[in-house]
This record gives structure tokens, sequence and C-alpha cells, in this order.
């Protein structure tokens, strides 16, 4: 114990922030510490073992400026950490509000910052926090690529769901009633067909948005395509309905995307790579897709004759002209794109088949 009447200082260090104080206090061992605050004066008192060995140690800061009288300390084996809070946030000049320094108290270099530095620590900090804030506002690169194979998952499933209950359905039909199954093709499974076709437009619009790699051509081309058959041929036109050929138009359509599109998409999205479908998805096109084309060009041309009879969306060319224009030209002009837009979408495939399949070359000696 120090004698009476003898006050011990020990070492203090001290540096700064523009929020907070920091103060070490150069004493190891320390027991029953007393610290407070009061009216702007920061007491202390502990016994450790300092610069005079193990005795009471004792000193007293009155502030540069205001502080919160609620100081926060840690006990360490070596020494005591405190930090004091500011009331208004500013670079002080310096700790005291005497000018002459106290001989025990010196700047904490190992923290000690000048105030541009400071400045400096503020904005990465408040940038960092920004950065954070965005980053939860728009959630992160993993989080939304995470939701976006979600998306993609669910869609194909729902389209995989859809165009398997119309195979399923065709061909139940089909060994049960043979051909009478292909007369009411249209009455049984349009509504489904058009269910789905129209939730195809999403894939042209994730094309063109780049949610997926998708290109934008072959896919409208065949968006187009299907929804031009079925709903301008076949839902406009009775008589075209209760044709065989919309079995098969439909038919190939469900065929094609069971097997060689949906379930393929489905488990890209959980990155799993099944070679058989893998194969079926680069390989059954090459006979579905021409007889697809055929099927459809089949009933464009038994459409012509429906068309010239009822007359169902021909104009007249308005006056001098006055030229009557049957909705039979656009079929005819549609036929000839309509196998224009199979060697598009051939090409893309056959390309895709090429990268996915193509021969290594060998190595000259």
């Amino acid at each position: 114990w120090a004698m009476e009447n003898q006050v011990l200082t020990p070492h203090v260090y001290w540096a700064q922030r523009h929020r907070e104080l920091y103060l070490r206090v150069e004493l190891s061992d320390v027991q029953n510490p007393a610290i407070s605050i009061a009216e702007n004066v920061l007491h202390f008192k502990a016994q450790g073992h300092g610069a005079k060995g193990d005795n009471v140690y004792e000193f007293h800061l009155e502030f540069l400026d205001l502080v919160k009288p609620e100081p926060v300390y840690k006990l360490t084996q070596r020494q005591v950490n405190i930090t004091v809070q500011k009331k208004v946030s500013q670079w002080w000049e310096r700790l005291t509000k005497q000018e002459k320094r106290p001989l025990f108290l010196a700047p904490d270099f190992d923290r000690w910052l000048d105030e541009s530095d400071a400045e400096m620590e503020l904005r990465a900090k408040e940038e960092e926090r920004l950065n954070k804030l965005r980053m939860e506002s728009q959630g992160s690169p993993e989080t939304l690529i995470n939701l976006k194979k979600g998306y993609l998952f669910m869609y194909n499933l729902v389209q995989f769901l859809g165009f398997s209950w119309m195979f399923v359905n065709m061909t139940v039909r089909f060994f049960i009633l043979g051909k009478e199954s292909f007369y009411d093709t249209f009455h049984t499974i349009a509504d489904m067909m058009y269910f789905c076709q129209m939730l195809a437009v999403v894939e042209s619009i994730n094309a063109a948005i780049g949610v997926t790699k998708s290109p934008v051509i072959p896919s409208v081309i065949q968006l187009f395509g299907r929804n031009f058959i079925l709903f301008i041929i076949f839902g406009t036109m009775e008589e075209m309905q209760n044709k065989a050929v919309v079995f098969f138009v439909f038919y190939m359509w469900s065929t094609i995307e069971i097997f060689s599109r949906y379930p393929y998409y489905m488990l890209c999205c959980i990155d799993m790579d099944w070679k058989v479908l893998t194969w079926l998805r680069y390989t059954v096109w090459i006979p579905l897709y021409p007889l697809g084309c055929l099927a459809e060009a089949v009933s464009v041309i038994q459409s012509i004759p429906v068309f010239n009879e009822t007359g169902r969306f021909s104009f007249t060319l308005p006056y001098p002209m006055e030229i009557h224009v049957r909705f039979s030209f656009f079929l005819q002009v549609y036929l000839i794109m309509l196998f224009l837009g199979l060697y598009i979408n051939f090409r893309h495939l056959y390309k895709q088949r090429r990268r996915h399949y193509g021969q290594k070359k060998k190595k000259i000696h």
C-alpha cells in the first residue's frame, strides 16, 4: 500500500475519434477499480502493479469538452482500457481543459489518428454502411441467383406438367378410342394448350431481359408460329377443330417439350446433369421438329379453302385501289415463313448440339 498522503499516478495513454475517447492505464493485476465521471472530470483509483510497484494509484482528468458521465472500462492482466463518449461528435485539439499536459499523460500512438485520418476512417465506415444497406435492399448476388433458379425451376416444372398431361391424355385416348380420338382432340386438350402457350410468352421475355441466355429470335419465332396455329387457325375456325391434323400438331408439340426441353431445363436449374436427358435434349429435335413443322404446314394448307369460303379476316383496300385481299394470301406467305423459321431453329439447335457433342480435333504427331 502507498504511504499516507502520497498520491501515485500511473502512466496513462490516450487517443480519440470524433465520438469517443480512449484511455489506456498501465497497471497490471488491478483490483478494486473505482472509475467514474463527475462534473466532466474523470476520477480513477485502483490497486495494482505499476511503476511504483504494488500500490494504490489514482488520477483526475478534467476534459476539454463535455462528455457523457458513463465511462466503460475493461480490465486485462496488463492494463485498464477506458472508453468515454463525447457529448458532441467533434475533433478535440487536446484531452484536458488545462493547456499544459499532465506528466503522466501521453498520446497512444498505437491508436492515434490525426483529424484527416479520422475523417477518412469515418468516410470509409459510412461507405461501408451504405453498401451494406444497398446490399440488403437489393439482395446479395447469391440470393438473387437462388431466386432466379427457383423462379426458372418452377416455370419449367409447370410447363412440363402441362405438356405431360396433354401427352398422356392423347396417348391414352388413342389406345382406347383409336382413330376416333383424332377428331375431338381440340375439345379435350385446347384449354390446357391455351394455358401453356400463353405462359410460353415468359420464355421470350426472359430471353429479352437477360434472365436466360437463350437467343431472342428463335424463341420469338417458335412462340409466334405456335400461337398463330393455335389461336388463328384452330381457335377461330370451328371447321378446323374437328380435323385429325389437330391431334398430330398437339402431339408433336407435347412430345418435343417433355422429351427435349423442360425436364432438361429443370435439372439445369438445380445444377444436375443426367446424361440420358441431355442426349434427348440435343437429339430428339432432329426428327420431331421437321415432323411438327410438317403437321403445322398441313393444318395451314387445310385451312386455306375454309378461310376462302367463309371470308374471315379477308378485307378490301380503300378507294381508289379497292382490291379484295383474301386471308389465304397471308396463309401462303406464312407457309414460306414457317419453313424459314424451321431452318433458323434447326440451324440454332444444330450449333448447340455440335458445341456440346462436337468431335475433338485429333492431335497431329
